[in-house]
């Protein structure tokens, strides 16, 4: 089984930046495709981007502003990075993992298996 705990979350203004972590643990990391998802109030879970072997994928509306990447490490950290932040980008940002590669799940949430907790991302105009 694999626990994903998310960090990097909080208030920012418009236009600021944040990178969020998800930190894996668990079994055959190297081989699961991750993702980033995220979820406003009184919205659906929405996929934001998802990577594998350093190749990765994003939700279409999601392609200028954010960008996912894979930490090297024995921590086995997924990023995503999130700049020129806006309003209407607050929701609480989920890390996943998927048992099935990135080219077949890509961003969509209900292919996705194992979810962390959480971090909330609230920006101010």
């Amino acid at each position: 089984q694999v626990l994903l705990v998310e960090s990097g979350g909080g208030s920012v203004q418009t236009g600021g930046s944040l990178r969020l972590s998800c930190v894996a643990s668990g079994v055959s990391y190297s081989r699961k495709c991750m993702g980033w998802f995220r979820q406003a109030p009184g919205k659906e879970r929405e996929g934001v981007a998802s990577i594998s072997g350093g190749r990765t994928y994003y939700a279409d509306s999601m392609k200028d502003r954010f960008i996912i990447s894979q930490g090297i490490s024995r921590n086995k950290v997924v990023y995503l990075q999130i700049n020129n932040l806006k309003p209407e980008d607050t929701a609480t940002y989920y890390c996943a993992a998927a048992r099935s590669p990135c080219v077949v799940v890509g961003t969509r949430p209900d292919e996705y298996n194992e979810w962390g907790q959480g971090t909330q991302v609230t920006v101010s105009s």
